[in-house]
């Protein structure tokens, strides 16, 4: 499929009564799960707000994304500093969105940031990338008038670069455009672990189509599956750790009969709110997905519900607006 056909930007546009997910950092604190001495899992302990990683050998420890606010990005620092003696000395970007960037600037000159050079590409407009995050920050979008400076990475690479953290090897991949053009996972061999940021979610959670539809990211997806035979565990940039091959296997699912059902309704000329698809939340959360859930209780199970149907929405509309943006539905059917 020719990137032209991929919006330069995320889309603005969002459902009636749309909710999304909160990312607001109030009341968000990272509880760590060690999966060996050195590489942690950071998890939010309010989801889906931003979980991150620390991954250390022994000259150097790296951070997965650098948190929404200042003080957050902080906090990830001190909470390095007190699971590794390693200095942090990298910095990963999974994605350019803020909630996982807009801490950068508080990471030392000397920590150097690492992420795909798609995800650079896309930090050029703080402003705008202020005004589509705010719309999930429930209440507390003043928190971004502090946000003035949009630190970008300083090392980008195309589709793979390694680090040697000492005696501990990380590998970054860029296996094409997802949720965003330049999706980054990182991901720890000998743990077999990937941090997959807004990529990959556990199995059965919603994603979010940003910036393109369902085919390249469906290409990509397949292409992880292929490249990380051995893969685990992910942690996600929201939400909860699960079976890797589960959720890229789920998900490709979604995506494919996501484009099936929107790509027929715009061959046969149905406007938006015509389009009827599948609701895989008919009958509530996937099993898998809410025992995951369930140690934060019956309310975060139902905020979850709620969201991956919001989201499925924004989906169809997301999906719906590409295949009708100036070319033929043949071309995607085709595909």
């Amino acid at each position: 499929m020719p990137m032209s056909h991929i919006p330069d930007r995320e889309i603005a546009e969002r459902p009636d009564g749309y909710g999304g997910p909160n990312l607001s950092p109030t009341g968000l604190r990272h509880l760590p799960h060690a999966f060996a001495d050195g590489v942690y899992a950071l998890m939010a302990n309010i989801p889906p707000k931003d979980n991150n990683g620390l991954i250390a050998g022994s000259r150097a420890a790296l951070v997965v994304d650098a948190g929404i606010t200042p003080e957050v990005s902080r906090e990830l620092q001190k909470l390095a500093g007190e699971l590794t003696t390693s200095p942090v000395r990298y910095l990963a970007n999974t994605t350019y969105h803020g909630d996982h960037t807009f801490g950068n600037a508080q990471f030392p000159d000397d920590v150097v940031i690492v992420t795909s050079r798609a995800n650079k590409e896309n930090m050029a407009d703080l402003a705008y990338e202020k005004q589509v995050r705010a719309g999930n920050m429930y209440g507390d979008e003043a928190m971004f008038d502090r946000i003035t400076t949009w630190r970008t990475p300083d090392l980008v690479f195309d589709s793979y670069a390694e680090l040697d953290l000492g005696g501990r090897q990380v590998q970054l991949w860029h296996f094409g455009p997802g949720n965003g053009p330049g999706d980054t996972v990182v991901y720890v061999p000998d743990t077999r672990t990937a941090w997959t940021g807004n990529f990959v979610c556990h199995a059965g959670t919603a994603h979010m189509l940003l910036q393109g539809g369902p085919l390249p990211y469906l290409d990509s997806l397949r292409a992880m599956r292929r490249t990380l035979p051995d893969l685990d565990t992910i942690v996600p940039g929201h939400g909860s750790m699960g079976d890797g091959h589960a959720a890229i296997d789920a998900l490709v699912g979604y995506l494919e009969r996501l484009h099936e059902e929107v790509a027929a309704a715009v061959e046969a000329g149905k406007p938006l709110e015509e389009v009827v698809t599948t609701d895989p939340w008919e009958q509530g959360l996937d099993p898998r997905l809410a025992a995951a859930l369930s140690g934060y209780g019956e309310r975060a199970q139902q905020g979850m519900l709620a969201l991956c149907r919001d989201l499925h929405r924004l989906n169809v509309l997301a999906t719906y607006r590409v295949y009708t943006a100036g070319h033929t539905v043949e071309t995607w059917l085709s595909t």
